[in-house]
């Protein structure tokens, strides 16, 4: 596992910034008894929907039935989930808490344990310093996702933000710790192996304690850029100010005490078989054949990516490690307005050079999509017939060097985890109480 900000402590923002604001919300939280399991209904984030064997989770009352609908026109999906949330409050399905709180959430597998503070935090522009993004978004995913939350008015899952807090048995570590002392509002195991449980801070003293300890800090988004980037546009749309769409549902987890995971996110070139892609590399990357096992190939990718730029390629049974890129190309390719540290970047090489000059394969849904897990890469990758390119992490320095510095990577460079998984809680926006100014 990696700190974030290792060695450091968290800067605060830049002078006349407000800081990190969190408020108590009233979380919308599934009936156990009513969906027979809590196990059944969660899921992981959108990106991690998709399960090896290509279906979506089979329960009624999955979470994905309102994360990712199914239907057939964009329009007819975000009725179906605005209609389906209704329903389901409707129905006793989901049920708001009494009272707003602050949220503990923690996950735990084997010796790894994190804990966070879930809650409703105050939206603030990049330019600010306050919430620092690290990746570029598609925009039709942005829209999409700005759409699906204005046709449901609430934030369905929440997003995944670091901080580095001060060291010391004070603020939100001894609320944390007083918290978890008690016995958990949920506890569920999901099929990935994690533990979750998930306790409320309603206390105002409690509370305060929480908000005056993070206010200081500024916070990087480590997995929800789409949803930040969609939540900024849908406050610009509001005519009455404040209101509750100037806030957005996070999961903040300090990094002193919780260091998170940097992993990979993988590519599926939908329209591409592995024998194209290869033709069409001629002299410009070294290629290696490798007749090994998933783990072993990514071995030789990490062995590989020490020393440059590389790639491993999957979807014909076998595995192809690409590395040792023609400098000339890259000269040719890559652009010139960024710096070096950017332009050395993998996932920069992966689509300035190879996906839009040598492959030729526009970055849009129909033809590129995004996974972290490798083996469901690979697998979707032999089951259509298409090329899985699998990925080496990108070094948790260089993430957070460039995101202080304003310099966004290509998107989807990098998966932060453990993520939270969705369906534990949501967050109506026309629930939500604003503090008086």
């Amino acid at each position: 596992m990696l700190d974030l900000h290792p060695g450091k402590d968290d800067p605060a923002p830049p002078s006349g910034a407000r800081g990190l604001r969190l408020l108590p919300l009233r979380g919308v939280r599934y009936v156990p008894e009513e969906v027979g399991g809590l196990e059944a209904v969660t899921s992981p984030p959108l990106d991690g929907v998709v399960r090896r064997d290509g279906q979506a989770p089979a329960h009624p009352y999955n979470i994905v039935r309102l994360i990712l609908p199914q239907a057939d026109t964009a329009e007819a999906r975000r009725r179906q989930a605005a209609g389906t949330l209704r329903a389901w409050l409707a129905e006793g399905i989901l049920a708001s808490d009494a009272e707003p709180a602050l949220y503990v959430y923690e996950q735990a597998r084997g010796d790894l344990v994190q804990r966070g503070i879930i809650g409703a935090l105050a939206l603030s522009p990049p330019e600010e310093g306050i919430v620092l993004p690290h990746e570029d978004v598609i925009v039709h995913a942005l829209e999409e996702r700005a759409a699906l939350v204005r046709a449901t008015a609430a934030h369905l899952e929440p997003l995944l933000l670091s901080y580095r807090g001060t060291a010391g048995p004070t603020g939100a570590t001894s609320v944390l710790g007083r918290a978890t002392a008690r016995p958990p509002l949920l506890a569920t195991t999901t099929e990935d192996g994690f533990h979750h449980r998930l306790w409320s801070i309603s206390d105002p003293t409690d509370v305060g304690e929480v908000a005056d300890h993070i206010a200081g800090h500024q916070a990087l988004i480590a997995d929800g850029h789409h949803r930040w980037a969609a939540y900024l546009r849908l406050r610009q749309e509001q005519v009455v100010t404040p209101s509750p769409w100037d806030y957005g549902l996070v999961l903040l987890v300090d990094t002193a005490r919780y260091p998170l995971q940097v992993n990979a996110i993988h590519r599926l070139l939908r329209r591409l078989p592995v024998s194209e892609a290869l033709a069409a590399l001629k002299d410009s990357f070294r290629v290696r054949r490798l007749d090994t096992s998933l783990s072993q190939a990514m071995t030789a990718l990490e062995e590989a990516a020490s020393t440059g730029n590389a790639f491993l390629l999957a979807g014909d049974g076998s595995y192809h490690l690409l590395d040792s890129p023609d400098p000339a190309l890259l000269a040719r390719t890559m652009r010139q307005d960024r710096p070096a540290d950017w332009r050395a970047l993998d996932a920069a090489v992966l689509h300035e050079t190879l996906l839009a000059q040598v492959w030729r394969i526009p970055d849009d849904a129909d033809s590129i999509a995004y996974l972290p897990d490798a083996e469901a890469a690979v697998a979707q990758a032999e089951l259509h017939d298409a090329t899985a390119v699998l990925m080496h992490p990108v070094r948790e320095e260089v993430v957070h060097d460039l995101a202080r510095r304003g310099i966004r990577m290509p998107r989807k460079s990098t998966s932060f985890g453990p993520k939270p998984a969705s369906g534990l809680i949501l967050h109506s926006l026309d629930a939500m109480r604003l503090p008086p100014e």
